[in-house]
C-alpha cells in the first residue's frame, strides 16, 4: 500500500511535466499519463491513502485559488493607480477630488451613464476612456497646475450618438456656493429649493418670469471649500437642481433645446467644464476672474460715482412730459442736492422704435435742452432693442431685415414685451447695428445728449423658434451683441443685462426692485444681488432706484409711495454702493428725509466714491470686486460665509445696515482684527458678535479696518 501511495504524486509530477512538453490535447495527455501511472488493480488504496490523496488535492486547489487571488488583487491595484490623477479619484459612477489632507473637497456623479473602466487608460496626466455603459464616447480629464497653490482638472464627455444628453450631478453638501445668475429671490449663498429639471441656462426677464435665470449670468460657481467651476462656452448649457439630494445638474443637450449645433455637424452632445481648487477661496476667485473673466478696459465717468443720478422713471412712469421733466430738474436744484445727470426714461417718444421726442408731449425739446445746458444738466435717454408694428420704423426693419426672424428666414418674428407686440433688432446683423448707432449718434449730437439706458436685452424675448443673420449656437450671445451697442455711449451708459459682457465699460443695473423689504427683489435682496454679480465679474453695479420703483401692488407704503423708513434705510444702503440713483425724491416725504438724503448723498461724495473710483481702477488689471463679502478677508472663518447682510468696499471699509422693519438695532460680525466704528469705537478682538448694536433711523452702521 505504501508504493502505491507514494507513486501517486510522482504521477501526478508526471503529469505536470507532459503538460508543459507534449503537444497534444488536454484530453490525449490525461489518458495517456494514467494508462502510465494507473496502479496495479490487485493493490487497492486503503483509507489513510485516500485521505492523503483528497488534502493534497484540497491543498493544490487552494494554491491556485492564492494565486489567482493575487493576480486578481495586483490587477486591482494596478487599475485602482491608474484611475487616481494627482489628489482626483475616478470611478465608473464619477469623481472626487480631495484636500493635501486627504479630504473630500469636490464630488461629481455622472448621471447619464457609467464609465466601462476596462476601456481607459492613463497617458501623463490625461485618463481617458472610451466606453459607457450606454455606449461608445469620447471621455477624458487632464490635470493642470497653472501655479503652485492652483490645481485644475478640464473634464470632456462627448456622446458620439445623437440627440443623447449628457449629465453630471456636482454635490453641494458640505460647503456654500456662490455666482451663477441674479435670481428673483436672492440668496447669498445661493439657496437651492426644490426640485428643478434641467433648463437652458440664458439670460431672461425674472420681473416676468420669477422661476427664470437672470438677466446677468455666467457658467461660473464658487465654493467656500476653495473650489471653482466654470462651463465651457461650446456647451448646450442646461442646469437643475435637487434640494433632497444636494446636487446641482449639469446637462447638456440639444433636444428640446434653445441652443444650436455648428451647422453640418451631427447633434452630440458635449459637457465640458474646468474645475480648479485653490489655498482659500478668496485666492481661486482670484486666479479664475484673471484667467478667464473679461475685463473693462476703462472706468466709467467718474461723476457718476460722486453725484446721484436722478431718473424720471419711478416718479412718473410713462406720463412722463416736458413740463413734469423741467420741474424735476429745477427741484432737485432748489433742495440744494447734487447730480450726475438726469435721466430720462420711458415714453418721450411718439411710439416704441421711434427716435424722436413726441411733440405733443415735448412740444418744444431743442429749449428744454438748452435749459439744461444752463442748470448744469447732462441727460441720458432711454433706449431698447424694441420696434413696436405701429411704428414708422416697424416697416423699414422689414424691408431692410433688421430683425429677427422667423425659422425660415423669411418674415420678422413678432414678440410679445411689457409695452406692445413688435420685432426684436437682429444684433448679430451689421447693418441693423449701423441703423441703431446712427439714430442714437443723431439723438446725441441733435440735443447733446450725454449717453443711454440700454433697456432689456435678454434672451428670454427672443421667440422660442428664430433665425439670425449669424445663427447664434448660444442664445445668449444675442445679450452679448446688444450689451455691444453702448460701448460707444460708455461713459454714462447703463445696461441691465449681461453675458460675458464685463468688457462693456459702463455701468451695470440689477433688475427692477420692487418696494418691499424683502428678498423678492425687496430691500434685502441688493446686498445678495450686487455680491453675486461682483463675484461674476461685472464691478461698475447701480443698485437700481432708491425706495424701489413704486410698482402697484408690489409696494409697502402709502399713496403710492414706498413706506418712509424703508426709504430712508434703502437710501442708506445705497450711499454705499458704486453708485447712488434716485427717483422717487426725498421732499414727497418731509423735511427730515430730505436732511437724511443730503448727509448721506455728501457721505456718499467724501467717504466711499474716492475708495471706489480707487479700487475702480484696480478692477481694469485685476477684475477682484469692489463690493465683496465678509469672508475675502476671513477665508478661515466659516460664521463669513453666510452672512448676506454686510459687506466690505476693498478690505477696510465693512458696511452693516439695517434691513428691518422697525428696527433701530441689528447683529453685526467683525471678523478676526482691529476695527473702528464710525462712532469712534474700537474692537480689537475677534471675531465679534456685536448683538443689538445701536443704529439710529438717521443711521448706518459701518467700521474702518485700522490693523
Amino acid at each position: 500500500m505504501s508504493s502505491s501511495i507514494y507513486r501517486f504524486p510522482n504521477c501526478f509530477a508526471k503529469i505536470v511535466k507532459m503538460y508543459q512538453i507534449v503537444p497534444a490535447t488536454v484530453g490525449d495527455v490525461g489518458l495517456s499519463a494514467m494508462r502510465q501511472c494507473t496502479p496495479p488493480k490487485k493493490k487497492r488504496v486503503d483509507r489513510q491513502g485516500r485521505r492523503m490523496i483528497i488534502a493534497g488535492l484540497i491543498g493544490a486547489a487552494l494554491v491556485i485559488v492564492a494565486v489567482a487571488s493575487w493576480c486578481y488583487y495586483s490587477a486591482s491595484l494596478s487599475k485602482a493607480d491608474l484611475l487616481k490623477t494627482e489628489l482626483l479619484d475616478l470611478s465608473k459612477d464619477g469623481f472626487v477630488i480631495r484636500s493635501q489632507a486627504g479630504a473630500v473637497i469636490f464630488r461629481m456623479s455622472f448621471r447619464s451613464g457609467s464609465l466601462d473602466l476596462d476601456s481607459c487608460s492613463k497617458e501623463g496626466r490625461i485618463l481617458s476612456c472610451s466606453r459607457s455603459g450606454a455606449g461608445n464616447l469620447n471621455f477624458f480629464i487632464e490635470t493642470v497646475k497653472p501655479k503652485d497653490t492652483v490645481m485644475c482638472y478640464r473634464v470632456r464627455w462627448e456622446e458620439l450618438e445623437a440627440y443623447r444628453a449628457v449629465e453630471h450631478a456636482m454635490s453641494y453638501n458640505g460647503s456654500h456656493w456662490y455666482g451663477g445668475a441674479e435670481t428673483w429671490s436672492q440668496h447669498w449663498p445661493i439657496v437651492f429649493a426644490g426640485k428643478q429639471e434641467p433648463k437652458p441656462f440664458i439670460t431672461s426677464d425674472i420681473y416676468s418670469n420669477h422661476q427664470a435665470f437672470g438677466g446677468i449670468l455666467e457658467r461660473y460657481w464658487l465654493s467656500s471649500n476653495a473650489t471653482a467651476i466654470k462651463i465651457n462656452d461650446s456647451v448646450p448649457f442646461h442646469l437643475g437642481w435637487d434640494e433632497n439630494s444636494k446636487t446641482l445638474r449639469f446637462q447638456a443637450r440639444y433636444d428640446n433645446s434653445p441652443y444650436k449645433s455648428d451647422p453640418g455637424q451631427p447633434l452630440r452632445a458635449e459637457l465640458s467644464y474646468r474645475v480648479c481648487v485653490g489655498y482659500d477661496v478668496t485666492s481661486i476667485h482670484k486666479y479664475m476672474v484673471r484667467r478667464y473673466f473679461n475685463k473693462p478696459n476703462k472706468v466709467p465717468s467718474e461723476a457718476v460715482f460722486r453725484q446721484p443720478i436722478w431718473s424720471t422713471w419711478a416718479l412718473h412712469k410713462t406720463a412722463v412730459n416736458q413740463e413734469k421733466v423741467l420741474t424735476y430738474a429745477s427741484e432737485i436744484k432748489k433742495h440744494g442736492f447734487n447730480w450726475s445727470h438726469l435721466e430720462l426714461d420711458d415714453r418721450y417718444t411718439s411710439g416704441y422704435g421711434e427716435f424722436e421726442f413726441d411733440p405733443e408731449k415735448f412740444p418744444n425739446a431743442s429749449q428744454m435742452f438748452q435749459k439744461f445746458r444752463e442748470d448744469g444738466f447732462k441727460v441720458t435717454l432711454w433706449t431698447h432693442p424694441f420696434v413696436n408694428y405701429n411704428s414708422t420704423n416697424f416697416g423699414i426693419g422689414v424691408e431692410r431685415g433688421l430683425f429677427v426672424r422667423e425659422p425660415s428666414g423669411e418674415l420678422p418674428a413678432l414678440i410679445r414685451w411689457w409695452n406692445g407686440i413688435g420685432g426684436i433688432l437682429d444684433f448679430t446683423n451689421p447693418e441693423t447695428r449701423d441703423w441703431y448707432a446712427s439714430h442714437l449718434r443723431i439723438l446725441k449730437n441733435k440735443y447733446g445728449i450725454a449717453s443711454f439706458k440700454f433697456d432689456a436685452g435678454e434672451t428670454s424675448y427672443l421667440p422660442q423658434q428664430f433665425s439670425t443673420l449669424m445663427p447664434l449656437q448660444d442664445p445668449s450671445v444675442f445679450t452679448r451683441r446688444y450689451t455691444e451697442m453702448a460701448i460707444p455711449f460708455n461713459d454714462r451708459a447703463e445696461l441691465r443685462s449681461g453675458y460675458q459682457s464685463q468688457n462693456i465699460s459702463c455701468f451695470f443695473r440689477i433688475i427692477d426692485r420692487d418696494s418691499l423689504w424683502g428678498y423678492d427683489l425687496g430691500l434685502k435682496s441688493i446686498i445678495p444681488t450686487v455680491l453675486t454679480i461682483s463675484i461674476l465679474g461685472y464691478q461698475f453695479i447701480l443698485p437700481d432706484m432708491i425706495g424701489g420703483n413704486a410698482y402697484p401692488n408690489r409696494t409697502e407704503g402709502h399713496q403710492g409711495l414706498p413706506d418712509r423708513e424703508l426709504y430712508i434705510r434703502w437710501l442708506e444702503l445705497s450711499a454705499f454702493m458704486p453708485a447712488m440713483q434716485f427717483s422717487i425724491p426725498p421732499w414727497v416725504y418731509d423735511d427730515e428725509v430730505v436732511e437724511i438724503a443730503k448727509k448721506f448723498t455728501a457721505l456718499h461724495e467724501t467717504l466711499v466714491a474716492p475708495r471706489v473710483l480707487e479700487l475702480a481702477s484696480e478692477v481694469l488689471d485685476t477684475g477682484d470686486p469692489i463690493i465683496r463679502p465678509l469672508w475675502w478677508i476671513a477665508t478661515d472663518d466659516e460664521a463669513s460665509y453666510k452672512i448676506d447682510s454686510q459687506f466690505l468696499i476693498g478690505d477696510d471699509l465693512m458696511v452693516a445696515p439695517v434691513l428691518e422693519p422697525g428696527k433701530q438695532e441689528r447683529d453685526i460680525y467683525l471678523p478676526a482684527g482691529r476695527w473702528r466704528s464710525y462712532k469712534g469705537e474700537h474692537f480689537d478682538k475677534g471675531p465679534i458678535h456685536l448683538t443689538d448694536y445701536p443704529v439710529d433711523l438717521d443711521e448706518i452702521a459701518y467700521f474702518v479696518w485700522s490693523g
